[in-house]
């Protein structure tokens, strides 16, 4: 009984001490980019807004507190005969599967623009939580940059969409985080009792009614009786006078 209580005491522990589990899900990720195909399938090239551009695998490190830290490389294509430029978008992801706050980095012919650091806001004294505040980080984010960029007087095509790429791999690595919650602890289930074994059964003896008839005794057999000496009648001995023919007296 004491091993059957400590056993779930310590499934108890365990489960309240459990935590989910937060990732990226490359394959998907990739997938939506048209699939990692390029750079020793490292890396996604596609088209957006008339230009030509190239995305690698994200880098993910883990946080203290349960989260993931994610850092990924975006690249503008821009020919044989100029120079690619070069984006970083780096978000930050809880414990929960939310984005807590991003961060960009655009270098453009030796120039780098960086964003702000974005953190959710909201109404004084009121955060705004789930898909809302990752929307909002995105919107911001691409604002920020956008509003830096103009500041530059970028006018070459690819290089002006490059915030709204940023914006187009953020909301599709949004799309790809998964939260997974680990599996219970098995408990051991502990041995039945062996059962004693059961005697062989003996067999029930009938008992006799009370008013059923006893079988009859054998009938007696009729006693012997010898002969009495003073029962025989002796009688006596005559001899047998001789017959005398007549005529010959």
């Amino acid at each position: 009984m004491k091993h059957v209580v400590w056993s779930f005491i310590a499934i108890l522990i365990t489960s309240l001490s459990a935590t989910a589990q937060v990732r990226i899900d490359e394959d998907a990720f990739g997938e939506s980019l048209g699939g990692w195909k390029k750079r020793a399938k490292q890396a996604a090239e596609y088209p957006l807004s008339g230009s030509e551009y190239r995305t690698y695998k994200p880098e993910i490190t883990p946080t203290p507190d349960g989260g993931i830290f994610v850092s990924l490389r975006i690249d503008h294509m821009r020919g044989w005969l100029a120079s690619d430029d070069h984006a970083v978008l780096e978000i930050t992801v809880n414990s929960q599967g939310m984005i807590s706050s991003a961060q960009s980095n655009i270098a453009i012919q030796g120039r780098s623009i960086s964003s702000d650091l974005i953190r959710s806001s909201g109404e004084v004294g009121k955060e705004i939580v789930g898909a809302d505040r990752a929307v909002q980080i995105g919107t911001d984010l691409v604002a920020d940059l956008s509003a830096k960029l103009l500041r530059e007087k970028i006018v070459e095509a690819g290089r002006v969409s490059f915030p709204a790429v940023l914006r187009h791999n953020y909301n599709l690595l949004f799309q790809s985080i998964r939260v997974e919650k680990p599996a219970p602890p098995q408990q051991d289930a502990p041995a039945p009792a062996a059962d004693p074994k059961p005697d062989a059964p003996t067999p029930p003896v009938p008992e006799k009614p009370a008013d059923a008839p006893s079988s009859p005794a054998p009938p007696a057999s009729p006693p012997v009786s010898e002969p009495s000496n003073s029962s025989l009648e002796i009688k006596p001995y005559h001899t047998p006078k001789p017959v005398i023919p007549v005529g010959k007296q």
